[in-house]
């Protein structure tokens, strides 16, 4: 039985003060939704203070990014052997935004996610389509072109401590959301190719939904047999609406 996960990704959002006052929220409503997994994503210079803050919680903590390079000369990159100094346990890699925003290939995203294994951090590999591919009809060519690429380098054994995000790029920060059939779809779609090359493992791996989740529209995506969790953005950055998406998975 796959455990739910619900992951907040803050992207480029947060101060010190009202950080400590989300993590204060999260902390406090922890218990009452111990049955899903938590875990939180801030950027590179909170990555300290959310490790002060959650160390003794049973919340998880992770960067929204690392660097495909160990060291060297890469100028505002981060190593991922940094993150391991914060006690990071996750890493997002392929987030739609790097890829549409900073020229993010399948190929660097792949090295990415090797990076990540490399030196014992999971990576939450993100996957989708954009509207015009959704329009044409390329969803499931699109996402197996990214799966295909980590799959190349590193494997069906790389997905065994890795997490899966199907992220429709056209349901980003937009209010428009995948029907939770369209989202199953996908998410049976991506077990399925895993599963041509490993049943048992795919049957196992995490695949969370990543599309304007919010506590209106969770336990209708979170029913869904092949939704195991959600990839949270803007609603991650309340407490009360990040639980609430965690208590729809209970």
């Amino acid at each position: 039985m796959r455990r739910k996960f619900v992951a907040g990704n803050w992207k480029m959002n947060g101060s010190a003060n009202s950080i400590r006052e989300l993590l204060q929220g999260i902390r406090e409503g922890a218990a009452e939704v111990a049955a899903v997994e938590l875990a939180v994503f801030p950027s590179f210079v909170y990555l300290g203070l959310v490790e002060q803050q959650l160390s003794d919680s049973s919340v998880g903590w992770g960067a929204q990014n690392l660097s495909e390079h160990a060291s060297g000369a890469h100028t505002g990159e981060v190593a991922g052997s940094m993150l391991q100094d914060f006690h990071c346990d996750y890493v997002i890699v392929g987030h739609s935004e790097r890829r549409t925003l900073y020229g993010e290939t399948d190929e660097i995203v792949a090295r990415k996610f090797a990076t990540a294994r490399k030196i014992g951090l999971k990576p939450i590999l993100c996957v989708g389509e954009t509207l015009q591919e959704r329009e044409q009809g390329v969803t499931e060519a699109v996402v197996e072109r990214q799966i295909k690429a980590v799959l190349d380098l590193e494997g069906i054994s790389g997905f065994a401590d890795a997490v899966i995000a199907y992220e429709p790029v056209w349901a980003i920060g937009t209010g428009r959301t995948a029907t939770a059939g369209q989202a199953q779809e996908v998410h049976a779609f991506i077990r399925a190719k895993l599963a041509q090359l490993d049943s048992a493992l795919a049957s196992q791996v995490c695949i969370l939904y990543g599309g304007s989740m919010k506590a209106a529209n969770a336990a209708e995506l979170l029913a869904m047999p092949d939704i195991d969790g959600g990839l949270i953005g803007g609603a991650s950055l309340e407490a009360k609406e990040f639980l609430a998406i965690a208590k729809a998975g209970c």
